[in-house]
């Protein structure tokens, strides 16, 4: 049995577990995938490594410019680049940025963030309920195939740190929730987005050394199509070859949401991207490509955090919380997700001391 078990091991949730256990809460996380981090993700591609969720840190805001500087002391965060592109109208204009990345990949910010904490991965809550002692108990599915591990916990409070849709599918039950609570989630909605990780022989590099000036962060503001253009390789120490990840629009990935094969999407991706920046971006050398259906939060709650209501204390968290706190960004929604983090955690803290834990 736990104090308290938070179920996702995004920004969210680590950030929750981790000020519970300092002070003093046994504390368990519950992620259905094999690692820490989240949206914050990174993957192996070709012998290397590249960012195919979030894209750097931004310091917008008290939290996560705090977390930069941590990990910056820590050597696990780097500069990466004091400015970014926009492309309109045919050209690409400089805008001042300060942008921050993980030379090991980003999800290095994720298991920072997990150090010391008691991780459960490959588990997917698959339904709630109450005890009869007053408890919450969690039932798990395995995803990862090891069935040594535990498939239920049992936890005087609960943190849900992951997306609304995949939270309301244990919570939009008969386990006694307050209607405003679930009407609440319910009316969150996501917008999705389709990464293309692609990889170049390595004499390319010689065109981009060539730019004068290069931009390692290009955006798409009016584009139906792409969002982002990224120069990943750009953030290695051991570079081998250029590689580059392609953010499409949410409208381009509502055409590829229920797709099987994504290739046909991230080929397209490049395509556009040849259109705008270098023509010989739709040849790669290899290409991977990732669909995130709750990519970004469109209409996040303006709360820090959703308490649930009632007599067992449970309490949504994450970036469909703070809503208002400041102007929608990509780096406003990390911030946002990690002081929503330690907001449920203070929460938390209250309801349990009140009951003498």
């Amino acid at each position: 049995m736990f104090d308290v078990v938070a179920i996702g091991a995004g920004m969210a949730g680590l950030m929750c577990a981790r000020q519970l256990r300092q002070a003093g809460y046994a504390v368990a996380v519950v992620e259905k995938s094999r690692g820490p981090g989240g949206r914050v993700a990174t993957r192996r591609v070709q012998g290397g490594r590249a960012d195919h969720g979030a894209r750097y840190l931004e310091p917008q805001g008290d939290a996560v410019r705090g977390l930069i500087e941590d990990l910056v002391d820590r050597d696990l965060l780097k500069l990466w680049t004091d400015t970014v592109g926009e492309f309109r109208n045919g050209e690409i204009a400089a805008i001042p940025k300060s942008c921050y990345a993980a030379p090991d990949g980003m999800n290095a910010i994720g298991k920072y963030l997990a150090e010391g904490l008691d991780i459960w991965y490959g588990r997917r809550v698959q339904a709630i309920s109450r005890t009869d002692n007053q408890m919450w108990h969690l039932a798990l599915e395995v995803t990862d195939g090891n069935l040594d591990k535990p498939q239920e916990s049992i936890a005087k409070a609960v943190v849900v740190a992951i997306p609304a849709p995949q939270a309301l599918m244990f919570l939009d039950s008969d386990i006694g929730l307050q209607p405003d609570f679930l009407d609440k989630l319910r009316s969150i909605e996501y917008d999705p987005c389709i990464a293309a990780i692609a990889g170049y022989p390595a004499a390319k590099q010689q065109d981009l050394d060539s730019l004068n000036p290069l931009r390692k962060s290009v955006f798409f503001p009016d584009n139906s199509d792409l969002d982002w253009i990224g120069l990943d390789s750009s953030k290695r120490i051991d570079l081998s070859q250029p590689v580059f990840v392609v953010h499409s629009s949410a409208v381009f990935a509502e055409r590829y949401l229920e797709a099987v094969n994504l290739e046909v999407a991230g080929r397209e991706l490049l395509d556009r991207a040849a259109e705008y920046l270098m023509p010989w971006l739709k040849e790669p050398e290899w290409l991977q490509v990732h669909r995130w259906r709750y990519a970004f939060c469109r209409n996040s709650l303006p709360v820090a955090c959703l308490p649930a209501g009632g007599n067992l204390p449970l309490v949504c968290a994450g970036d469909l919380c703070g809503g208002d706190s400041l102007p929608d960004s990509f780096a406003s929604r990390i911030d946002g997700a990690l002081r929503s983090g330690l907001a449920a955690a203070n929460w938390v803290n209250s309801q349990l001391s009140e009951t003498g834990v």
